[in-house]
């Protein structure tokens, strides 16, 4: 195998161990297993790729779901194992950190772009580009949000490859002059790497902790307790955007520079 595309179409069934005409045209991301098997449940398909480093499913109307794991180099893996397949549009349903004393565990965020911290999104284009979703996913995402009956939050959020940095003041303080409301491991990696496969993405984030302060910083209880309150309307959301957009959306296709 020595062209791109056929690499990543010998792989994502490999990583997943979904077969490649099983992946649907819209794809909803996530680190979290219980995602993948909520998602299974409610629309009674199967899960793919148990033992395997991704987990994946897709529904009976074509939308699937895959656990890609945790991390900025397992996002740029899984986006352009996803060149393969071309998928009209992706969602990453991800947590983030709040990054202001204001924000409120159970807020929703949908970044206009991300700081790109992480360095894996490097190796796809200078540090100039940004890192931006795609605008109209988005749009349509919001519509759903409010449908909810929730509020959610618009600003720049701050990817790292750092998982442990709570306790960096110098990092801290650089967060904060930087003005991001939120932190996390992937958006800006997805949205990069989407650019470069010209895939349309997005992140929608669950704000899980308030990691500024000592008492914020996540722990395991404290995650259960977010994913017991929130995931699943998280996970509703996600379903009924990238369900709904390709009927009732307008087109999400950017421009080839």
């Amino acid at each position: 195998m020595t062209e791109r595309l056929e690499i990543a179409k010998n792989w994502l069934p490999r990583y997943t161990g979904m077969p490649l005409n099983r992946f649907g045209e819209y794809i909803l991301l996530t680190n979290f297993h219980n995602y993948v098997k909520m998602f299974a449940g409610k629309f009674n398909c199967d899960i793919y790729g148990e033992g395997k480093p991704m987990q994946a499913s897709t529904n009976a109307d074509g939308l699937s779901i895959i656990n890609f794991g945790i991390g900025s180099a397992n996002a740029a893996t899984v986006m352009d194992l996803l060149s393969a397949s071309q998928p009209k549009g992706v969602l990453f349903l991800g947590k983030c950190g709040g990054l202001y004393m204001s924000a409120e565990i159970g807020q929703f965020i949908l970044p206009i772009a991300a700081i790109r911290g992480d360095g894996t999104s490097n190796d796809y284009f200078p540090p100039e580009v940004p890192a931006l979703p795609s605008f109209k996913l988005h749009k349509f995402v919001s519509e759903k949000i409010v449908d909810h009956h929730h509020e959610y939050r618009t600003g720049v959020v701050y990817t790292t490859n750092r998982r442990l940095w709570e306790h960096d003041t110098q990092f801290l303080d650089r967060l904060k002059g930087l003005t991001c409301i939120a932190i996390d491991m992937e958006s800006a990696t997805i949205f990069i790497v989407g650019h470069h496969n010209q895939i349309s993405r997005g992140a929608l984030l669950l704000v899980s902790d308030i990691p500024i302060t000592p008492e914020g910083v996540k722990t395991e209880s404290s995650d259960e307790r977010v994913t017991a309150e929130w995931s699943e309307i998280h996970l509703k959301i996600g379903i009924e955007a990238m369900a709904e957009i390709d009927e009732k959306g307008e087109k999400i296709k950017h421009f080839r520079y």
